[in-house]
């Protein structure tokens, strides 16, 4: 079975591969448009190349910095001290009958 994201690359794979063959096929058998299927295969890689970096360029402008290392530490640091103080029992309270006890 094929999943969702195969038959997507498949269908890639195959629509470059058609591509490639009817660049070759156009420059080698028709002679007269060579030059405009080159000019079309340069612009179709330089918009390509813009839409890379604009891409990157949206992605750095949305995505929202990091935090600092000094809260990552802290944060850490807080967790640590969190469980050291569930792993030790509390002190023992004293009750009433204790406490009047040591008075005496």
């Amino acid at each position: 079975m094929v999943s969702k994201d195969q038959g997507i690359g498949g269908g890639i794979l195959a629509l470059c591969v058609i591509v490639v063959i009817g660049y070759l096929v156009l420059v080698i058998l028709y002679p007269k448009y060579q030059l405009d299927a080159v000019l079309v295969l340069v612009s179709i890689a330089f918009i390509a190349i813009l839409a890379i970096g604009a891409w990157i360029g949206w992605t750095m402008a949305t995505t929202p910095p990091p935090k600092p290392i000094e809260e990552i530490t802290t944060e850490i640091e807080e967790k640590k001290e969190e469980q050291k103080t569930e792993e030790t029992p509390p002190p023992p309270t004293e009750d009433s009958s204790t406490a009047a006890k040591k008075k005496k």
